[in-house]
């Protein structure tokens, strides 16, 4: 019964994690390029599927395109998107440099992390309320007591609030990586 629901929350969550493991904390990490999408032959493709990307040292992203042509569009998508790093183009690799984090850095990584979790909490609620909608239907159309319909609504509540409390978790955990950097 709740099954269709609860997996709506866990793709919620999933999602949610793809958007932290995009968030760069210090170290070089391929996943950041993970939401940038390149204009190659007029469809938006990730970079890790034109290029091969490699780590040369802790701090250093290298991404080595497989048609050179995309080197341009590339480094412009970089630069277009939200991961404050300027790349360096020498005419065959684009190198990614992740310095040092600063405190300012810090605290604007923390908000972006915040909002994530926040638009999932809302992603979750936004389940709920589909859920009990149509919970409601079914009691209109006599599938549901009374009786069932506030068992239903406990439930999905409890659900609701230990996706809610995942979300937490996921956040707390997140910028507990970010304070260590």
């Amino acid at each position: 019964m709740y099954t269709e629901y609860e997996n709506k929350m866990e793709k919620t969550l999933s999602a949610l994690a793809s958007q932290f493991s995009a968030v760069r904390a210090g170290r070089a990490n391929a996943a950041v390029l993970d939401q940038i999408r390149v204009e190659y032959y007029g469809t938006p493709t990730p970079i890790n599927q034109i290029a091969s990307i490699s780590t040369p040292d802790p701090r250093t992203l290298s991404i080595q395109p497989w048609d050179g042509s995309t080197l341009k569009l590339i480094e412009k998508a970089i630069q277009a998107s939200e991961l404050g790093i300027n790349p360096i183009n020498d005419g065959r690799v684009i190198r990614l440099a992740f310095p040092q984090l600063t405190e300012e850095r810090r605290n604007e990584l923390q908000k972006q992390v915040r909002k994530y979790g926040e638009d999932a909490k809302v992603a979750i609620r936004n389940i709920r309320r589909d859920a009990m909608e149509n919970f409601k239907k079914q009691q209109k159309a006599s599938e549901l007591t009374e009786d069932d319909f506030k068992d239903v609504e406990k439930d999905m509540k409890k659900l609701t609030d230990d996706y809610i409390k995942k979300i937490d978790d996921a956040i707390a955990k997140k910028e507990k990586e970010l304070a260590e950097i």
